[in-house]
């Protein structure tokens, strides 16, 4: 099953580390980069090994080229299931990573500034790469743009592409922060969902059972995809009309089908 959530969790909290393998995220991320004070870097990295000696999670390093960076990789290359790359702005910075870890690591690439957005494609061309993700507060800042969910959705849209274009899986989108308002977190998913995003990162697993029940088909997506089958099978297969009146031909089946396979994966 594609994954459909990353769950935060600062590397230096050490209790918060292990805990956040049992809470029912899909995947967690071990940060060693925002949420980890300058000083408390080095135990983070500490702290990170231990727990990915018995944990399959990623890791968010700290900004490529820099000496932080270095030392992140160090200390969990090989250990992490794969690393999360801050700010990606070209494949070159894919790249730096990838000289630093063994061959098989994978990388989510998150797109937090405008360069990045317009160096998605080769971005995700990448060797490594599986998913793009969207860095939404950073790339707020960047941009000098407001808070309506306006303003991100060509940048959102440009993923998308990029994604679909490369055969990644849909990207992740970002984090809400306000924890406490669950209701928002839905719409900001769901507004995601309806772009082609696939999954979504989470800083409090509060958030979990959100963002799980936005990124799995709607009862009314499983109907539809199951009336449409239904009206194929009637005609043998031929172009027809569902009970509805809705037009039948092979894009229509493929929609179907996707979202019936991905009910049976959840």
């Amino acid at each position: 099953m594609t994954a459909r959530s990353y769950l935060f969790v600062p590397g230096h909290r050490r209790r918060m580390l292990v805990k956040a393998f049992t809470l029912g995220a899909d995947e967690v991320i071990v940060d060693l980069e925002d949420a980890v004070p300058a000083d408390d870097k080095q135990a983070a990295r500490t702290a990170a090994r231990e727990v990915l000696a018995n944990h399959r999670g990623w890791v968010r390093i700290n900004a490529v080229r820099t000496a932080a960076a270095e030392a992140d990789l160090a200390a969990v290359a090989g250990l992490a299931y794969g690393i999360r790359i801050p700010k990606v702005e070209s494949a070159q910075d894919v790249s730096w990573v990838a000289d630093r870890v063994p061959g098989s690591t994978m990388f989510l690439c998150a797109i937090e500034t405008a360069r990045g957005v317009l160096a998605a494609p080769s971005i995700a061309a990448a060797p490594g790469v599986t998913r793009l993700a969207m860095g939404g507060l950073d790339l707020r800042a960047d941009l000098q743009c407001g808070a309506a969910p306006e303003a991100l959705q060509y940048s959102r849209s440009a993923l998308v592409l990029a994604s679909r274009a490369n055969g990644l899986d849909a990207p992740i989108d970002s984090v809400y922060p306000h924890v406490s308002d669950l209701a928002g977190l839905g719409a900001e998913a769901r507004l995601a969902r309806e772009l082609g995003f696939g999954a979504k990162s989470a800083i409090h697993p509060d958030q979990l059972e959100v963002i799980h029940q936005v990124f799995v088909p709607s009862s009314t997506d499983i109907s539809w995809a199951t009336a449409v089958l239904a009206a194929l099978e009637a005609s043998g297969g031929r172009p027809t009309s569902s009970a509805d009146g809705e037009f039948v031909d092979p894009p229509v089946e493929a929609r179907a089908r996707r979202i019936l396979a991905s009910v049976r994966a959840v």
